[in-house]
Parts: C-alpha cells; structure tokens; sequence
C-alpha cells in the first residue's frame, strides 16, 4: 500500500500550541483521533496535539464537508469507515489549522487540557481477534511447551489467530481484577479452583479497522492495508495457569477474556506512513506463502519501524519512590506476518470486518533476551524470577503491580511520534477499587505519559 508523505510529516513544521513542539508523543506530525469529554461535557472526536485536545465536533464546519456527519458520534466508527483520501484530507485540514497562526484565536476556545478531560474507547468495537504474528514469542513459548517442535507446521504458512472478547477490552488506567478460574498444577490429579497465580501482561500492537468489507467478499491482499485506519498500543493480559488447562482443544478462553488493555488514540495510518519499512525477509527455507498472502508492495513498505517498552512499578516501589523498571525493549519488526496479511487472511473464507473492529497483533518479541514481550519468557515459566528494586522479585505479576507500555515510531528524517498511555495496575487487597487505580485516576496517568 502506498502511503504519502507530505507536509503534514514535514520535520520543520510547528505548532501554535506550543506543548506540541518537542512533545515525545503528540508533535503536530501525529494528530491521533480519540473520544474525549471535556470537564461538563459529553463524548465528541477529539484529536491530541500536546498536552491539548482540539474539540473536533466544535471546529466541523472548518473541515472537509464529507466528514461532517461523522464529527456528531460519540464514537470514531462512521470516520473510520470513510476512505483513507477522506481521513487524509482530515489530516491536511488539521494540520494547516494547528500550524498557522492566524487560525489560533479561533481555535484556542476549542483545546482542553488532556489532564482535564476524560478519555473513552475511541471505537464501538464489535469484534476483536488476537493473532499470534511475534515469531519469536511463538517460538520462545514452544520452547517452553514443545522443545522438539516449538513451532507447529501451520505457522508459516497462515497468519494464526482466535476470536477474543471484544467487550472486556479497556482503556489505559483502568484496573485489572485477578480473574478466578481452574488451573491443574501438575502434583494433582485433579483442578482447583481460585485467583489466577501465573498473571502476565502481552506486549502487542492493535490494528484498527477502518473500512469493513460486504459478507463473502474477501478482502484481496493488495487492497487490505487501506483497511487499516491506524494502531494502538495493547496490553492482553494472560492467565497463564488457566491458559495451560483450558486451551487444548479450542485454544484460550478465561485465560485471555477477562481484560485487554489499549492506548486511548489511534495513531492513524496517514501518521505512519514516514515509519513504514520493508518487511523482514523470511529465513532462508521458510515457504513461500500462498498468492492470497503474498504482494510484493506490502513486502515493501507493510512493517513498521516503532520501539516498543514496557516496565513495571510495584506498590513497594511506589511507596519508596522508585521509578518504574524496564522489563523489555521491543520493536514492531518482530511481526512474522504484515498487518495486511492479517486482514487478507481473516477475510479470504467470505468473513466481514467492521469499521471499529480490533486486531492483535500477538505478543511481540525480539530474538534478544532484552526485548521479551511478557514474563513468562522472561522469567521461563518462573523459573528465573526478575530482581526488582527494594529487594523484590516476580515471576509473574503481583496485586499492586503495574505494567506501562510505550511505543514511539521513529525514523532519520522524521520527527517521532507515539501512543499515548497504555498502562494498568492489578487490583486486588487494598487496590481494588471498581473501574478506576486506587490512588491514581486516568487523568493522572495521562499526565506522567508524557
């Protein structure tokens, strides 16, 4: 899929709202679309820019005409389902108002502080499928499990996935509960029942869908990455006790329904396309994929150059004022499978998407130990716990903990951009408090993102 970069991605290009300028996530070069509510207010589109959020819905009749109707919705889905040209057009529009000055005394009644605004999904999302597209998380994982054959025969020749839960998907800051299930620990014959003891995070990227495609109408391979209206960053936390128990023969279920984390904006593929690479070669005797799967533009420019970390902050630390740890730097060049390949594959039998629907990508690693996507890697199924400051260590996650993801595309040239927020703390004892991070609301971990 070819992608333009213009001035809107122009390096020397500023902004009016000057917490843009040098912003590590939200330069005028991202523009990402999100729902918000102003302090009094209701739902409305808004767009990040710095510390900022420009009311769409206010400024409408500033904007192309045919997106009009779609800025009214307390939801993104209507814009998403408009062509990539209509939501470029968007951008162009957006980016010459947040650049020129002579528009500032007419916009500045329009920006909310972010820190005051409540953020929302930015999307009804009615389906949400999890891939498993991180080659080398699905090798590390079968290396625990299957030393022999650590990846199963159909793992290079089809993009695997599973249906997940779309409605157990949150937003960044609010509160994970410890999901209570069966697990067989392996000294008994029989399961036990209780609170998860092997919680995990995932490190994953999730693939907004923007236009839908009719029933029994695959999506072809050279055509599905205009299907894609932008990334989030996504967090599917795992049960891992559960996981081991439950998924033969139909894969996960309460292992993975219970809560799956995102960033608040989508980053769109407009944005992006400055940090769009070359697909990484396929090891030599890896098969060719079949033609449905396979198209040389996308093997030219359907990967993405975007660093991915992740760290975690214990109730201990927080007491003591520790910073967060690092517990991996990853990158998005550890997808097997392109995200057009992805949509191609998931449509091919005649399947709908939906504008709104959500993909994951699966839990991205790097070949370096450094750059592991979860703990049970990490640790080795917990057998080598991780040293925490204060004396603390984990093999998989405590109540308390808290896991921060952050992902910022980057590219010589080109002024980086990022995701936002995607961070959640396991609730549990004296946490636990319904929907929200005891001690720390939303608002306030928007603010530390950035």
């Amino acid at each position: 899929m070819a992608l333009t970069i213009d001035e809107t991605h122009d390096p020397v290009r500023t902004s009016w709202v000057g917490s843009a300028n040098g912003h590590p996530d939200f330069p005028i070069q991202n523009l990402p679309l999100g729902i918000f509510s102003p302090a009094g207010g209701d739902p409305r589109p808004g767009v990040a820019i710095g510390d900022q959020i420009l009311d769409l819905r206010a400024i409408a009749h500033l904007l192309p005409a045919i997106l009009n109707g779609s800025l009214a919705s307390p939801a993104l889905n209507a814009l998403l389902q408009h062509p990539a040209a209509d939501r470029n057009a968007l951008r162009q529009s957006l980016s010459c108002l947040l650049s020129e000055r002579r528009y500032e005394a007419g916009l500045r009644a329009h920006l909310h502080d972010a820190g005051r605004c409540r953020l929302h999904l930015p999307a009804r999302i009615g389906d949400y499928t999890d891939f498993y597209v991180g080659i080398h998380h699905a090798t590390n994982i079968g290396m625990l499990l299957r030393p022999d054959t650590p990846l199963l025969p159909n793992y290079k020749w089809i993009p695997i996935g599973y249906h997940g839960r779309a409605s157990s998907i949150r937003l960044s800051g609010d509160a994970v509960t410890r999901p209570t299930g069966q697990r067989r620990d392996p000294e008994r014959p029989q399961p036990v029942f209780g609170p998860s003891t092997r919680l995990d995070f995932e490190l994953e990227l999730g693939v907004w869908v923007g236009e839908g495609n009719m029933p029994g109408q695959p999506i072809a391979i050279g055509e599905a990455g205009r299907h894609v209206a932008g990334l989030c960053l996504l967090n599917d936390w795992s049960a891992r006790d559960f996981q081991a128990w439950e998924y033969q023969p139909l894969g996960p279920f309460l292992s993975k329904n219970f809560h799956t984390t995102i960033s608040p904006w989508i980053v769109t593929a407009e944005a992006l396309a400055p940090f769009r690479v070359a697909q990484a070669e396929r090891p030599a005797g890896d098969p060719a994929p079949l033609p449905y799967l396979w198209d040389e533009a996308d093997q030219a420019s359907g990967a993405f150059a975007i660093d991915l970390e992740v760290t975690i902050s214990t109730r201990l630390m927080r007491e003591r004022d520790l910073a967060p740890q690092r517990l991996s730097l990853s990158d998005a060049g550890a997808m097997y499978w392109t995200a057009a390949q992805m949509i191609a594959h998931h449509t091919v039998n005649g399947c709908n998407l939906e504008s709104g629907d959500l993909l994951g990508t699966g839990t991205l690693s790097t070949s370096s130990p450094l750059g592991l996507g979860s703990l049970m890697e990490i640790t080795r199924a917990g057998q080598a716990p991780v040293e925490l400051p204060g004396g603390e260590v984990r093999s998989f996650l405590a109540d308390g903990d808290e896991i921060g993801f952050t992902g910022r595309a980057r590219r010589e040239g080109f002024v980086p951009i990022g995701f936002g927020p995607c961070r959640a703390r396991i609730a549990g004892g004296a946490d636990w408090t319904p929907g929200a991070l005891s001690g720390a609301s939303r608002a306030d971990l928007l603010q530390k993102s950035s």
